[in-house]
């Protein structure tokens, strides 16, 4: 069984109503980086992931969803 994670932070981000500026400065990293976290083309270091949580007022496991899926898609798989 692969596991794949997908990104829910663009969503909650929209929903928090926050500045993606703002979000990026308090992270540490660059607007383009956190599109990256958005779309799972990178995924969010846990240090980085707490903050996230916090500043969107949503748990950890909140920023990520566990979907299962057949073993010929490898991107963001364990």
């Amino acid at each position: 069984m692969i596991i794949r994670l997908e990104s829910n932070i663009e969503v909650l981000i929209k929903q928090s109503g926050l500045k993606k500026k703002f979000i990026a400065d308090k992270l540490g990293v660059s607007v383009p980086q956190l599109r990256n976290y958005e779309t799972g083309k990178s995924l969010i270091p846990f240090d980085k992931a707490y903050v996230l949580a916090d500043l969107l007022r949503c748990s950890i496991t909140d920023l990520y969803e566990r979907v299962e899926q057949n073993e010929n898609n490898s991107r963001n798989d364990i």
